[in-house]
């Protein structure tokens, strides 16, 4: 008989405990949850840009304008009105955007996330073209002034460009020591290049553009070795065209070493 009931008083608090558990979360979801009929107004917009190796052009405000002149901004409006969808395809539509994600949460936030496309070179060309090429290959219209980037000067088109100089941009940008030093990519009427160093009154001749790493390379040891000892105003032409070989003008006779 005392086992019975001890058993009983057993199953009754674990009964008691589990009708407790569900009342509880119960409780909690009512709290969070609006009331039946009430709308659920979009009460903050979180706006996330990824960065990439070279600044892009967008910022959080540029995206809040840009949704506020197509009516598309979320703020203060039901989230039932909210079309997530429609807000990706519009950021996704501006030139600088390369991919959009939006999303709604049931507390009233809506979450931008995207990711901007990366300018590796600008094109100043002799032919009067003027754009960004981005790391993809991509043409990007000179609408947004971007600090600190390569300038592509001389014979270049649109097809060289894309297909050419991003590679060089791609290569010079993912180095840090480069990144610093090259300001300027000058394209002969041949289709060969020259570099323009920040650092040193010389040019830099690469000839074809193939095998550039190697190329940096080999004119990297040769500013650690060379011009550290020499003087970096030594040379006025440094070329690199020949395989091995670098093989350097000096500034004031001209001499080749």
């Amino acid at each position: 008989m005392k086992y019975w009931i001890y058993n009983w008083k057993k199953t009754l608090l674990v009964v008691v405990d589990v009708l407790l558990a569900v009342y509880l979360v119960f409780a909690i979801t009512s709290f969070n949850e609006p009331e039946e009929g009430m709308e659920v107004m979009c009460n903050q917009v979180k706006i996330d840009i990824k960065d990439a190796v070279v600044d892009g052009f967008l910022n959080a405000n540029e995206i809040k304008s840009i949704l506020q002149k197509s009516g598309l901004y979320p703020l203060a409006k039901p989230m039932d009105k909210v079309d997530a969808r429609e807000i990706e395809d519009m950021l996704e539509s501006s030139p600088f955007v390369n991919d959009a994600q939006c999303y709604k949460t049931q507390s009233g936030h809506v979450c931008i996330k995207l990711t901007q496309r990366t300018p590796v070179m600008r094109v100043k060309a002799d032919n009067g073209d003027d754009y960004y090429v981005d790391n993809h290959g991509g043409v990007m219209p000179n609408s947004k002034y971007c600090s600190d980037i390569m300038i592509a000067t001389g014979q270049v088109n649109r097809k060289y460009a894309c297909k050419i100089l991003t590679k060089i941009g791609n290569t010079i940008v993912n180095d840090k020591f480069w990144r610093n030093q090259i300001v300027q990519v000058n394209v002969l009427s041949d289709g060969t290049v020259e570099l323009v160093p920040r650092v040193g009154e010389h040019i830099i001749y690469i000839g074809n553009p193939t095998k550039l790493s190697e190329k940096l390379q080999r004119l990297e040891k040769f500013y650690r070795y060379g011009l550290s000892q020499a003087g970096w105003n030594k040379y006025s032409y440094i070329n690199l065209a020949f395989e091995n070989q670098i093989i350097c003008k000096k500034k004031q006779n001209n001499n080749n070493i």
